[in-house]
């Protein structure tokens, strides 16, 4: 997903974090100089729901104006990718079985 706050605020004139800082001050949404700096320029790791409503409920703006997917970053895993290949383990025959074992000596359960 792509975060596209400042865009969005952008588009309805709002040209500062401290700006938009204040307006979801109004509405409820106290946030501090640091989460907003990062909210403007950066790309949150996370946003609470509650919060991300009361953006879109001061900016005017649907959820998707704010996130953008981005599906050409997913990389897909295919059922090879899963299996181990005989030629990626530097022996041309069959490797032996791996068994994990746990660190306190009990035994794991069957697979």
């Amino acid at each position: 997903m792509k975060w596209n706050l400042r865009l969005a605020a952008a588009n309805r004139s709002i040209w500062k974090a401290s700006e938009l800082q204040r307006m979801l001050a109004d509405h409820g949404l106290v946030i501090s100089a640091g989460k907003m700096s990062n909210l403007w320029s950066g790309q949150p790791a996370s946003i609470k729901l509650d919060d991300l409503d009361v953006i879109c409920a001061v900016l005017q703006c649907p959820v998707n104006e704010l996130l953008l997917p981005e599906p050409d970053k997913v990389i897909a895993q295919s059922d090879d990718a899963e299996k181990p290949s005989a030629q990626a383990s530097g022996h041309g025959g069959a490797s032996p079985a791996i068994t994990p074992k746990r660190r306190d000596g009990r035994s794991l359960p069957p697979l």
